[in-house]
């Protein structure tokens, strides 16, 4: 079972802090097999931390390699960094260079720099980090295996 990463959005009425109502669009990481299981788990997953109408308004595959999680608890921001992973050509003697998205969660850049690293500990090979940036996104949610029910009930 090969899932993946979709990265999708919901447009809501927030409570902000001074108590007026405002609309905005948050972004969330689902880890699903197709879209449409994507956007079902992200509408049961979202249910219970919205109250009123929401809509889901964006769903796209994220092409992420790998997501990073901190154990730290204020660790609440997300952080895509591209990372080149560098081989050798044998015939050329040419450097390539191979670049894939990996997702850091962190509290700010200096500790999303650390996690990657430690993330990035015992790779085979030689890797730099060729940008990082903040993302918009708020959460994830993992997997879930369905509870399997009974096909015969006894």
């Amino acid at each position: 079972m090969n899932n993946e990463w979709f990265e999708c959005k919901v447009r809501f009425e927030k409570t902000m802090e001074n108590g007026l109502l405002k609309k905005v669009t948050e972004t969330y990481l689902v880890d699903a097999l197709t879209f449409t299981e994507a956007e079902r788990r992200f509408i049961e997953e979202m249910t219970p931390y919205i109250s009123g109408e929401f809509t889901v308004t964006d769903i796209k595959r994220a092409r992420l390699a790998e997501v990073i999680e901190s154990i730290d608890a204020s660790a609440d921001r997300w952080f895509k960094a591209k990372v080149a992973f560098i081989t050798l050509d044998e015939k050329t003697g040419a450097e390539k260079r191979t670049a894939q998205l990996i997702l850091v969660q962190a509290t700010d850049f200096r500790d999303a720099v650390e996690n990657l690293e430690k993330g990035m500990k015992g790779t085979l090979g030689e890797w730099v980090i060729v940008s990082l940036t903040e993302t918009p996104i708020m959460d994830i949610f993992h997997y879930k295996q369905a509870e399997e029910k009974p096909e015969f009930e006894q």
